[in-house]
């Protein structure tokens, strides 16, 4: 399968969320997935939609996905992870990762929410999956992580680097 481009594309029957649809709220296993193609592993969705929701039983998908699980993910399953709530080291992270899951609020007017995109760095730029409703391939955010966010003013970021598994994929 592809990246997953843009979450409002998928059917609303497609790949269930909890209660909800995943282009309401699966911004969090889209992240994951995206990641996961990113390092050249394959996962299907209906697996990573199951795992989320034994993550968190008593919401089951209902209202998203926890900023903490991605990394309870990758490290369950034998990746390296660092994670990071320090704007200020978000470009390293970027750097020294083979794909990163950003976690970020934003508010526009009197609304408020929360998103999560995979990106990597390539060839210089960083590029992000899923970032915007109007999302057609990938979104380039620029040489910085840091100074994107600040463009876009989004706050409450936390940052999860994910290296290749050291036993597989070369």
């Amino acid at each position: 399968m592809e990246l997953i481009h843009n979450q409002r594309a998928i059917p609303k029957k497609q790949w269930r969320y909890g209660l909800r649809s995943s282009a309401a709220t699966g911004c969090g296993w889209i992240a994951t997935y995206n990641a996961l193609q990113l390092m050249g592993y394959r996962a299907k969705p209906e697996d990573l939609i199951r795992y989320y929701q034994r993550q968190l039983p008593l919401i089951h998908g209902n209202a998203g996905t926890s900023f903490w699980g991605p990394a309870l993910f990758f490290r369950h399953f034998g990746f390296p992870v660092k994670l990071t709530l320090r704007r200020k080291d978000f470009d390293a992270v970027v750097e020294e990762s083979d794909a990163c899951i950003l976690f970020y609020r934003w508010h526009q007017k009197h609304r408020l929410g929360a998103h999560f995109v995979a990106l990597h760095k390539q060839d210089g730029s960083i590029i992000g999956y899923n970032t915007y409703r109007n999302s057609t391939g990938p979104d380039y955010y620029g040489d910085s992580l840091d100074g994107f966010l600040k463009r876009k003013r989004y706050f409450g970021a936390v940052l999860i680097g994910i290296s290749k598994k050291k036993d597989s994929l070369g």
